[in-house]
């Protein structure tokens, strides 16, 4: 599953570091790092994503098409 990992605000870049180092350890491929705001896309395993979603510092939503208007 793709997951997209973003800094709470006021949490420090070490955390984001943190963040990435865990999702990379549990098997985890980080596939775009962010520029405008402090986060990332990582493809994770479902099954797994309560170890992300345990860190207090980062928020953690699944990846998925937004649509500006319906079709």
């Amino acid at each position: 599953m793709q997951y997209s990992v973003t800094l709470k605000e006021n949490a420090s870049l070490d955390e984001l570091s943190k963040a990435k180092e865990t999702a990379q350890s549990q098997g985890g491929n980080i596939t775009h790092e962010f520029t405008l705001i402090k986060g990332f896309t990582v493809d994770f395993p479902a099954d797994k994503v309560g170890i992300l979603e345990s860190n207090d510092h980062i928020h953690v939503e699944q990846d998925g098409e937004v649509k500006t208007q319906q079709v």
